[in-house]
């Protein structure tokens, strides 16, 4: 196997970064734009309330937070393709049960696992994998990588639209099951790698004989690993953190209120519909924007252009009252979006090194959950209170403005030199 990658007219990485998307597509078969295609079929045939639908989300959402630090550690242990190969197999058979998961506990427990699946192992795994191979070029593999994402989140709530409508809610989430086998279970199974290292090769396709001769160094080799405990002990891990958590807050307090916000503004169906596509697609675009920027920009000051950008779009929600406007303020947003899926991982690579790297992401986590959490919740209980997303959108503007000054004063730390010993009587 190590020759066959070696004599690739291509690097490896793309290989990787292929296997790595395909699982990112799939794991849309967990995501809530496509549970929301579900609501409402589900809720006539069943008697359930769409609350309690969605609820399965949030339940989902507050596993994951548990999961995330130990799936970090397992991905260090053994190994991305392991876990990724399990996570495809273990999110197909519960997407798939779900067509007989007509006990609100069944349905809680099998759509509750497809989430964690979605939220840690499938968003950590893939993108370690993806910062792994590389390093110069990480930023644009990273905006590939979720712009796969993005793909997902688009096709995926058609195509079971599509199934619903023709062969009712249940063979649809068979057949959103058996996608999730086809389309990745290959592909992580037999191309995952660890680390170029792993089969003798370098990040981003550098050559060895090239590195001796000192042309084209690449930056890995000058890369400092930092393990979870050393990463931990400084302020840069926890701003960054607590930064990546304040922006999704901000990212699911709009997200899943948009449709409804457009709706009150008295703009219809229609363009309320468009707006989330408008949103989609940007995401994807944005995806690929900040990756190529944050390649070219310190990372500091791409991820305060991300929370600058949200910030902004969330102040233009609350101005939007045509249909023009709409779709234009739903773009924008969607694009800052796309910088929150990319820029901090990237950020967490470039600071803190491959080595420990999926453990690290693990620890860091439970506060993205935490964040979409709160951030749909707190907008909802503000319209239920006011009758009005309006003094929402403000709040989160100004918590988008918050963390902007937080990025700033996040800067790459420094790892302390290891303590020579000294033998005695020497």
């Amino acid at each position: 196997m190590y020759q066959l990658i070696n004599r690739l007219p291509f690097f490896y990485g793309w290989s990787i970064l292929f296997a790595a998307g395909s699982s990112m597509v799939v794991r849309n078969a967990a995501a809530s734009l496509t549970l929301a295609v579900f609501i409402f079929p589900m809720s006539e045939d069943l008697g359930w309330s769409r609350t309690l639908i969605a609820g399965a989300a949030s339940f989902g959402g507050l596993m994951a937070m548990v999961a995330s630090p130990i799936t970090g550690w397992a991905l260090d242990r053994y190994g991305a393709r392991v876990i990724l190969t399990v996570s495809v197999i273990a999110l197909g058979f519960s997407t798939m049960s779900l067509a007989w998961a007509t006990a609100p506990v069944a349905f809680y427990l099998a759509y509750g696992a497809g989430r964690v699946l979605f939220a840690s192992p499938l968003n950590i795994g893939c993108s370690v994998v993806v910062s792994r191979w590389f390093v110069r070029k990480r930023g644009r593999a990273t905006g590939i990588l979720f712009m796969s994402h993005s793909l997902g989140m688009i096709t995926f709530p058609l195509l079971a639209g599509v199934m619903i409508s023709y062969r009712g809610w249940q063979d649809a989430w068979i057949v959103m099951g058996l996608l999730v086998f086809v389309l990745s279970l290959g592909p992580v199974s037999m191309l995952v790698r660890q680390s170029p290292e792993s089969v003798g090769l370098l990040p981003d396709g550098d050559e060895p004989d090239q590195l001796e001769e000192g042309e084209t160094a690449s930056p890995a080799t000058e890369e400092v690993s930092w393990t979870l405990r050393e990463a931990m002990r400084t302020p840069t891990l926890w701003l960054l953190a607590i930064s990546t958590g304040s922006l999704y807050l901000l990212q699911s307090g709009t997200n899943i209120h948009q449709a409804a916000f457009f709706l009150d503004q008295g703009l219809g169906v229609g363009v309320s519909a468009a707006s989330i596509s408008m949103n989609a697609i940007f995401t994807g675009l944005g995806s690929l924007f900040w990756g190529w920027v944050v390649d070219r920009v310190p990372v500091r000051y791409t991820y305060a252009g991300v929370a600058l950008m949200m910030s902004g779009a969330l102040v233009m929600f609350t101005m939007a009252d045509t249909a023009i406007e709409a779709l234009v303020v739903a773009a924008i947003f969607g694009t800052a979006v796309g910088g929150i899926l990319v820029v901090p991982v990237v950020a967490y690579a470039n600071y803190f090194g491959r080595g420990s790297l999926s453990t690290i992401r693990g620890v860091t986590e439970p506060l993205v959950s935490l964040g979409q959490a709160i951030g749909g919740l707190f907008s909802g209980i503000v319209y239920d209170v006011t009758g009005s997303y309006r003094d929402a959108f403000i709040v989160l503007a100004i918590v988008g403005a918050a963390t902007i000054a937080l990025l700033l004063s996040t800067r790459a730390p420094i790892k302390p030199p290891v303590p020579i010993e000294v033998e005695s009587g020497s």
